[in-house]
């Protein structure tokens, strides 16, 4: 068992002055996204990040988890989501940092870059220590951890392991003491995978839905397009134990984001509109591409679909259920 080295207690939280929840999907740039989640035909200046902005109040960057954030292209995307004064990027810490070991301090303040544009622009919620499965609780592991929390501390930082050895009420000390968050994450439960949890560790809550597909999260099959790994529709039966959870965390916290990842043909976004639903209790808007391709979405959505559906579905006949 590592050796976890403890600081003077921050205090408890939260000061809790809004316990807000918001909801939006991972990443945006999807090509099997066009004439699902977006409209084909596009009109003159759009721009994927300012169309969800309309329905969500964050979206995680994906692109910073496979190269640094381009300190023009961060500027921009403030500007794209402008309209929305509710709206936060989270965004992934760069992959050298999580999932190699050779990140030097000139990479560092590299990263920093485009993340300072965000923050100096009030839209930066959260930034994801991502770990993957791989990385065990080890003495060595957890250094590294704490290395990154002490170098990136002034930053709003949540961390994600996926493998069950972190299950341990010290290591969630840990985080508390450093104020950092960890995040909850629903994901395919093989051997020993981090289970689904309502933890709070700093006053930032954080769940990640990657999906289920247990048949293809571990696979190195060649010829399986990577998307199979994120091709997973909950159903609301599904998000319903979700929904509690993401409450828990809310009533711990001051800021919670729920981040869904099963994002091939627009999933994430079915899925992020239903918990949007089922956790306030109203109906909520619906890009009219996807009402069409998940006509069950006519139950939650705030207004008449601007092409009726001839034949609506239930939804316990929408795709994927």
């Amino acid at each position: 068992m590592p050796k976890y080295q403890t600081k003077p207690p921050p205090g408890e939280f939260p000061s809790a002055k809004s316990h807000q929840i918001l909801i939006g999907p991972a990443g945006w740039s999807y090509p099997d996204w066009n004439g699902i989640v977006y409209p084909l035909r596009r009109p003159r200046g759009f721009h994927e990040a300012s169309y969800l902005a309309q329905y969500f109040d964050t979206i995680e960057i994906n692109t910073s988890f496979y190269s640094p954030l381009n300190p023009d292209h961060a500027r921009q995307w403030t500007e794209r989501v402008a309209a929305n004064p509710r709206f936060r990027f989270t965004a992934k810490l760069w992959q050298k940092f999580t999932h190699e070991e050779q990140a030097t301090a000139a990479d560092e303040a590299t990263v920093r870059l485009g993340l300072d544009i965000l923050r100096g622009a009030g839209r930066l919620g959260a930034l994801l220590m991502q770990f993957p499965f791989s990385f065990h609780n080890t003495p060595r592991n957890l250094a590294r951890i704490e290395k990154l929390l002490d170098s990136l501390g002034d930053y709003p930082l949540v961390v994600e392991v996926r493998h069950s050895s972190w299950a341990h009420p010290e290591f969630y000390e840990f985080l508390h003491e450093r104020r950092a968050g960890i995040c909850n994450i629903d994901q395919p439960l093989i051997g020993r995978s981090m289970g689904p949890d309502e933890r709070a560790t700093s006053p930032l809550g954080y769940v990640r839905l990657h999906g289920r597909r247990a048949d293809t999260w571990f696979s190195d099959d060649p010829e399986l397009p990577s998307h199979q790994r994120y091709n997973y529709l909950y159903s609301r039966r599904e998000l319903e134990p979700w929904a509690r959870r993401i409450r828990l965390i809310r009533d711990k916290t001051e800021t919670t984001f729920v981040i869904a990842n099963n994002h091939f043909e627009g999933k994430a976004v079915v899925n992020a509109l239903e918990l949007m639903h089922a956790l306030s209790g109203n109906k909520v808007k619906v890009p009219e591409p996807l009402r069409h391709r998940f006509p069950s979405l006519e139950e939650i959505a705030d207004a008449p679909s601007e092409e009726p559906t001839l034949f609506p579905l239930s939804s316990d006949d929408a795709p994927g259920r």
